[in-house]
């Protein structure tokens, strides 16, 4: 699990000269409002997910094993997890999706939602 520790990314928010962030600003982006008032420094860990090339804050006290994609060999979100339990599920990279959309784009398709491609196979190397 060394290896993916390396893919960690680092988030820093720095209050010390600034008004700092409303409260239900704070709570909508999913940080403690303590943590965004004036005055405040954060500095805490990120994790990229391979599926939605998402950024998440690690949380330091969680508890449960983080979620993770023994075919991208790296960490994948807690939403991205979830979609992995369903049924019909088709294992696409976030890479896999970009690459697919810009694609899609240069040959004039219109996409209604990236959704879509995943109920194409014949695009993603499973």
């Amino acid at each position: 699990m060394s290896s993916l520790k390396r893919r960690e990314g680092y988030l820093l928010i720095d209050h010390r000269f600034s008004p700092g962030v409303p409260e239900d600003v704070a709570r909508k982006t999913g940080f403690d409002p303590k943590l965004m008032r004036e005055g405040k420094y954060l500095e805490t860990a990120t994790i990229h997910c391979a599926h939605c090339l998402g950024s998440v804050v690690k949380n330091p006290m969680r508890i449960r094993e983080r979620a993770y994609c023994a075919k991208c060999d790296s960490y994948i979100c807690d939403y991205c997890d979830a979609a992995r339990a369903a049924p019909d599920y088709v294992h696409a990279s976030g890479k896999a999706i970009s690459d697919a959309i810009i694609e899609s784009g240069e040959r004039g398709m219109i996409l209604g939602s990236p959704l879509e491609l995943l109920n194409k196979p014949k695009i993603f190397v499973p």
